[in-house]
């Protein structure tokens, strides 16, 4: 049941409410509660010297800090707010959990307060853009329509301002459902696979987050699930679920290279301007997720405009004739896969990174069919080149860089006029940098500079 804003943060008043990690999204709670006459404090790994401005200039406003490895220690608190990227059995979490806070996050707080009906996507690869292009097709509808969550602006603070005319258009990541007692009244699973192993427990807990975007539906709820992925197949709902598939039969198919709902067709593959099978996959995830809100018409003038996300297989320039694609998103093997398999002739690949802990081997076949030059670096680098070696057949010629920079200039000094070099990792960033779309830009501005 939906509490109103007011009364959800005037019930916090005069409490003591902690929150857990100061990164750019738990800051504007930070304010909001401060605002509402809490009494907050602050956790955070990090060390005082090396704190943003803006995390100094809440404790000027009266939040209280707690920084360095073991900030928990010495907090206690009525309310915690988790940060998505915090394990729930996180020593900090479990420590004020054991002391008799009540646990919750900013998402959980806006799935309580929001007015108005909520859309939310998840899945291991595409959930930005299926959530974008959802967004995209309410707003060309005419529908006021709010986009957060795991992308854009937090949404919480804005919750004021929400109609419950409108529309709010959520992206979920599985620390965000982890511990989440709301569903949305529509769910999307665009599919499941290995990711973020190195902070789950294992694939069981993962998928299990995964399925909390649906778990706590009415009857009324909706959930939509890629009939094609084994994980996802076999989910349903509380109320409807929808099945979407390129290969067979559901709710939303591909027959003869047109998306059909119900039967009826709705859009032509071919007016898709964003390239790849996998964006089909997208495509055809939302136009079930948007059925009875938004027209065929509408559906097919978007997908004639919609250009794409940054760092989803993004086109970054064309110099003397070599196309430079930017899928810096690309933070596991599927990922990587669905980028390989969205062109036609074999391409220059740079790969390689952060270490999540994920199994490479379904990786190395993709790269021998779809990839002639491979440059590597990273610690995922001697991983990707293993799961290479140890396929039959021809193999691509593969150049150990040591770090992503040399990769740049390794794979575009050895682009011929006609070749596409694709920056699609595989792997996370945080061995160079702080989060994959610092590692993009980053790409962006080598290639400009070439």
């Amino acid at each position: 049941m939906m509490i109103p804003f007011e009364v959800y943060f005037e019930n916090l008043r005069g409490k003591r409410v902690a929150v857990l990690g100061l990164g750019v999204s738990n800051r504007p709670l930070v304010r909001l509660l401060l605002e509402f006459g809490c009494i907050v404090s602050g956790g955070d790994r990090t060390e005082r010297e090396k704190l943003d401005a803006e995390v100094l200039e809440l404790e000027q406003q009266g939040c209280k800090l707690y920084l360095g490895e073991h900030f928990y220690e010495e907090m206690s608190a009525d309310v915690a707010f988790r940060t998505p990227g915090m394990h729930p059995d996180s020593p900090a979490v479990t420590a004020l959990r054991n002391s008799g806070a009540t646990i919750t996050s900013e998402m959980e707080a806006f799935f309580q307060v929001c007015p108005c009906d909520i859309i939310a996507v998840t899945g291991s690869d595409g959930k930005t853009t299926t959530t974008t292009l959802i967004s995209e097709m309410l707003k060309a509808e005419g529908k006021t329509v709010w986009l957060g969550g795991n992308i854009g602006t937090p949404l919480l603070p804005l919750t004021r301002q929400m109609k419950e005319t409108d529309v709010a258009v959520v992206e979920l990541s599985s620390f965000q459902l982890m511990d989440m007692n709301y569903s949305p009244r529509v769910a999307v699973i665009t599919n499941l696979a290995p990711n973020h192993l190195d902070v789950h427990k294992d694939m069981d807990e993962y998928v299990e987050a995964k399925k909390n975007i649906y778990r706590h539906q009415n009857e009324t709820g909706v959930l939509v699930v890629n009939a094609d992925n084994a994980i996802t197949a076999p989910l349903r709902g509380n109320g409807t679920t929808k099945t979407f598939t390129r290969v067979g039969q559901g709710n939303v198919c591909l027959k003869d290279s047109v998306i059909c709902r119900n039967g009826g067709a709705v859009l032509d593959s071919k007016d898709i301007l964003l390239p790849g099978v996998h964006n089909i996959e997208n495509y055809m995830a939302a136009i079930a997720a948007v059925e009875g809100l938004v027209s065929d018409e509408t559906i097919q003038s978007v997908a004639k405009t919609f250009g794409g996300v940054e760092h989803r297989i993004e086109l970054v320039r064309i110099k003397d004739g070599v196309r430079f694609y930017n899928d810096s998103i690309a933070s596991s093997p599927s990922r990587t896969i669905a980028g390989l398999r969205s062109f036609e002739d074999k391409v220059i690949l740079i790969a390689g990174g952060y270490d999540k802990h994920i199994p490479y081997d379904v990786l190395g076949p993709e790269i021998c069919a779809h990839v002639k030059k491979l440059f590597l670096g990273g610690a995922t680098g001697p991983l990707i080149r293993e799961a290479v070696e140890n396929c039959d057949g021809e193999k691509p010629e593969i150049v150990d860089c040591g770090d992503f920079t040399s990769a740049v200039y390794a794979a575009a000094k050895a682009a011929q006029p006609g070749d596409v070099v694709l920056m699609s990792p595989a792997s996370a960033a945080f061995d160079q940098f702080k989060n994959f779309m610092v590692r993009g830009q980053y790409f962006k501005k080598l290639v400009m500079e070439l």
